[in-house]
């Protein structure tokens, strides 16, 4: 099949864009990838018109066991950076929330980008190719089910255990053991939380409505909507939050805008003969207060109700704890959290300090986003950094 400089596993985001980078250089690139089409997340990703970046990214947007070893890559290649591409290829975009960029049109023209770019600068694309064995006598020796292939350097970019119907497999993670690289702990995330008992029931016929929350854990917290599931909970608030979560309870202020005790206790002066389910309607979506009413076994006017009642149901308000226990798994998890240890790797090359000309990029690291187009800014951003050095 014959001889690179640079052979990349996997043509997702930052696979593309390290050979991008890496082609760019002169160098001879090899790009395979096992699935019959190249960029599957970035088809998919935000309903089809993907969140390519994030204007405030920062290194503190990321969940990792070393939280600034992001900063290096991100640093270096920016949104700014990915945007100057965009508008160089004439793609339309626009700003959602939060700073969160979006294609006007198709997700397929920031693919028709990323491969344009590998053509000019002389990338190989190689698909529909199954990797079988690794080795490095003295260099890369990559053999597949199409023959074997040699480099000088060996870029893992196969992403995480993700969304495995559309391809995701653990290579990355079993090269780099294989070549003595560490792994941390790999979950799912950016992930839907399960429930059962009493709770699920509560839930379940909540399913489908949503509000604004903030879902806190410790000292991480994030303020987006969330949503009822016949499973338990999800919207963006409890994804961004399952990142965090491995066991135990988290926290939930349903009414993140007011002090809930204040607010129900003013009420029982002002408006005596309301019915408790009318009043939490004011500021909650209707199935939910009258759920919450029902679940009080109480009678329902407020002027009725005592006042350690409603101080009682202004924590459930403001500070609703329970325990979820587990997730949906790596099926409906955005992404992957955990990977090859980033001690084991240069914060600015990401080479495996151990392995001369072995990096590591993309998912496949232990360097976990925040939901919002940061985990594509991360690929753009550490597929750039290798390939300036590969």
């Amino acid at each position: 099949m014959g001889d690179y400089d640079v052979v990349i596993l996997g043509a997702g985001a930052a696979g593309l864009m390290c050979a991008i980078s890496a082609g760019q250089r002169g160098r001879r690139v090899l790009l395979i990838d096992h699935n019959s089409e190249p960029g599957a997340k970035i088809l998919i990703s935000g309903g089809g018109r993907c969140n390519f970046t994030n204007l405030g990214t920062t290194h503190a947007n990321f969940f990792s066991d070393n939280p600034n070893f992001g900063r290096s890559a991100l640093g270096r290649y920016t949104p700014a950076d990915f945007i100057a591409l965009i508008r160089k290829h004439a793609i339309a975009f626009h700003e959602k929330t939060l700073g969160q960029l979006f294609c006007d049109g198709s997700a397929r023209a920031i693919l028709a980008m990323l491969l344009d770019e590998c053509a000019a600068a002389g990338v190989t694309l190689q698909l529909s190719t199954r990797i079988t064995a690794v080795s490095k006598p003295d260099r890369f020796a990559i053999t597949t089910d199409r023959g074997q292939v040699t480099a000088d350097s060996l870029v893992l970019a196969t992403g995480g255990l993700s969304i495995p119907k559309m391809g995701a497999t653990g290579l990355s993670h079993e090269l780099a053991r294989q070549f003595g690289l560490r792994l941390t702990e790999i979950a799912p995330a950016l992930v839907p939380l399960t429930f059962e008992g009493e709770t699920l029931e509560m839930m379940r016929p909540l399913a489908g409505v949503a509000l604004p929350c903030e879902a806190r854990l410790g000292r991480t917290s994030f303020r987006e909507a969330m949503l009822f599931t016949h499973r338990g909970l999800s919207g963006p608030a409890i994804l961004q939050i399952s990142t965090r979560w491995r066991a135990g309870p988290l926290s939930l202020n349903l009414l993140p805008d007011d002090n809930a005790e204040a607010w129900l206790l003013d009420r029982k002066s002002t408006r005596p003969r309301a019915e408790l389910a009318t009043i939490l309607a004011e500021k909650l979506p209707q199935r939910l207060a009258q759920s919450l009413a029902q679940s009080l076994a109480v009678p329902g006017r407020i002027a009725d109700l005592p006042d350690r009642t409603l101080r009682s149901l202004a924590t459930r308000l403001n500070a609703w704890s329970l325990t979820p226990t587990g997730t949906e798994g790596f099926a409906k998890a955005e992404v992957t959290r955990g990977g090859i240890d980033t001690r084991d790797l240069s914060s600015r090359t990401m080479m495996a300090n151990a392995v001369p000309g072995l990096f590591a990029i993309g998912e496949a690291v232990d360097v976990t986003g925040w939901l919002g187009g940061y985990n594509f800014q991360w690929a753009w951003a550490s597929g750039w950094a290798a390939g300036q050095e590969a």
